[in-house]
């Protein structure tokens, strides 16, 4: 249930701390003084929609903030499966809302930030609010059907139909697809068997493409090793000029020469023996340097046919990447689409055959539950217009007929019926469509008689009912308001109701009682809810029977807290 709905800088009401109790909650004031703006901020810290006009006027940001406590097993595990799992031992739930004033909104429940979407989800599994908005979806007769189908428990069956709905479809989609023109069907295997030869013929195999940009890289690198390899052996062993005829002298032998040199020096001069002897050392190692040189410049030299057929190879596979996918393993699961499908179409009149079979039984099994469903709706319109006029008989309305017309129309996901609830609000009229017949107050009636028929249909805790006593008084109110304590203390199934009234009648069968109250203070607007007592209760009744409080209106005011 609500337990707590804290509003700041909503509209004129600069804060409020409103306290909610079990049962039937009342809530009244003076016309204008913030009734409506406390259901319009309890909606949109449910998610609902709203404006930044909201936010009352000077004010950065308004704040709503709504604490939920002891929720039945079935709403925490619905809340719970949304992704607030700490809800389930706790059975408590926080929802807050700021709105700045530039439109700017945050969202949070139990303090994680969340979008509207998940906020309006949470929402509507708490509270179910019933105003003058709501009451003309009574009137659409598209959300008829499935009230009906609330009503009677007949979801399970739905179910069925659907099951069986959605596998014949499927079935004739299949069938649809085969029976296409001969003409079409040839086109397609052709361009298939086209497709699918030119992957065949390229022969690839996974990770190929990346073998060959490899090989390319290693090619473009061999280039350069081989050339700069080139250079070095030039260096070492010399080369021959073409235009003189004569060898140009590498360093090795040139370093030869230069060791030999001064060996014959050291023949004539000692000192220069140390030199040869270092210098002839030098030069084994060198012509060691020079071997190894000419080994790995042999070893670096480009095969241009290998190269060529590398890149020849990879811009075949990239024609075909171009074609059938970004990657090579794109181009061979495309083909071997192309082969299911080819497959497929060679067993095509095989399959058609079949699919007509299956075609056939699942139209009877559709057929079937959908005469199931047919007939567990007819039942049940009978008992939910029954129960309905009873609720509206005890509403003071008791001429009142209503019948719950079904008609038959082709197939669809819901099943093969339209349905449209028809009321007749005087004696020796035929039943008629909602819209056409009903008043403003009668509509708040037999909504209400609605929701106390599906009381025990649905698992949420709080009802909000918004200005229920339009078009109606005297005796017709007190009828109300018996049913709105009614369903809040029912042994089936007890819920938490709120409920904006201007009538005595309905207000004095509140469990507690809000009073909601305007004021002028430094030239600002302010609103102010206050708890009342037994004594303040007598006060505001005796205000809403006769305008001001006098002995009369005070000794009404008890006399119909007493009976209550």
């Amino acid at each position: 249930m609500l337990s707590h709905l804290n509003i700041e800088n909503i509209a004129i009401i600069e804060r409020a701390d409103l306290r909610f109790e079990r049962g039937f909650n009342v809530l009244t004031g003076e016309t204008g003084a913030g009734k409506s703006i406390i259901i319009d901020a309890l909606s949109a810290v449910l998610g609902e929609r709203t404006s930044r006009d909201l936010v009352r006027t000077g004010a950065e940001k308004g704040i709503v903030t709504a604490v939920f406590e002891e929720l039945s097993a079935k709403t925490a595990a619905a809340v719970t499966a949304l992704g607030f799992s700490e809800v389930t031992d706790e059975r408590a739930l926080m929802l807050s809302r700021e709105i700045a004033a530039d439109g700017k909104t945050t969202c949070r429940v139990n303090g994680k930030a969340v979008t509207m979407a998940v906020l309006r989800d949470v929402g509507r599994l708490l509270v179910n609010t019933h105003g003058q908005h709501e009451n003309q979806t009574l009137l659409s007769p598209e959300n008829h059907l499935q009230t009906l189908d609330v009503m009677g428990d007949l979801l399970p069956l739905r179910a069925t139909y659907e099951a069986a709905y959605h596998h014949y479809c499927t079935l004739k989609r299949e069938w649809n697809t085969l029976t296409k023109s001969a003409d079409d069907r040839e086109k397609r295997r052709e361009l298939l068997a086209f497709q699918l030869a030119e992957i065949d013929t390229a022969a690839l195999t996974a990770g190929e493409e990346e073998e060959l940009l490899e090989t390319c890289r290693l090619f473009r690198d061999k280039e350069k090793i081989a050339s700069e390899l080139t250079k070095a052996e030039k260096a070492l062993c010399g080369e021959a000029d073409e235009l003189s005829g004569k060898d140009t002298l590498g360093a090795v032998d040139l370093l030869f020469d230069a060791a030999e040199s001064l060996r014959r020096a050291a023949a004539h001069y000692d000192g220069a023996t140390a030199l040869s002897e270092r210098l002839t050392s030098l030069c084994a190692d060198l012509a060691d340097c020079r071997d190894e040189v000419v080994a790995t410049s042999e070893n670096f030299a480009v095969d241009e046919q290998t190269r060529d057929n590398a890149e020849t190879r990879l811009a075949e596979i990239r024609k075909l990447t171009a074609k059938y996918g970004q990657t090579v393993a794109d181009v061979l699961a495309y083909g071997e689409k192309c082969r299911a499908e080819l497959s497929a179409d060679e067993h095509a009149d095989e399959r058609l055959s079949v699919l007509e079979a299956e075609i056939e039984k699942a139209e009877a099994a559709v057929i079937a539950a959908s005469e199931t469903l047919h007939n567990a709706r007819v039942i049940a319109g009978e008992a939910f217009a029954k129960a309905v006029e009873n609720e509206l008989c005890y509403l003071d309305m008791p001429h009142v007929k209503m019948a719950v017309a079904i008609e038959p129309t082709s197939l669809t996901v819901t099943g093969g019926d339209n349905v449209e609830f028809l009321l007749s609000a005087n004696v020796g009229e035929p039943p008629k469509p909602l819209v056409k017949v009903a008043s403003g107050g009668e509509l708040s009636r037999i909504m209400l008689a609605i929701k106390a028929v599906m009381a025990d249909k649905d698992d949420i805790d709080t009802l909000v009912f918004d200005e229920i006593d339009t078009g109606i008084s005297g005796r017709a109110a007190q009828k109300v308001g018996d049913k709105l304590r009614e369903i809040a203390t029912s042994d089936k199934r007890a819920r938490q109701i709120l409920c904006v009234t201007h009538l005595a009648q309905i207000a004095s069968k509140g469990h507690a009682h809000l009073l909601i109250e305007k004021s002028v203070r430094d030239g600002r607007t302010f609103t102010d809810v206050l708890p009342l007592s037994a004594d303040g209760r007598e006060r505001e009744l005796a205000r809403i029977i006769s305008g001001v409080e006098n002995e009369a209106s005070l000794l009404a005011a008890r006399e119909m807290l007493a009976a209550t």
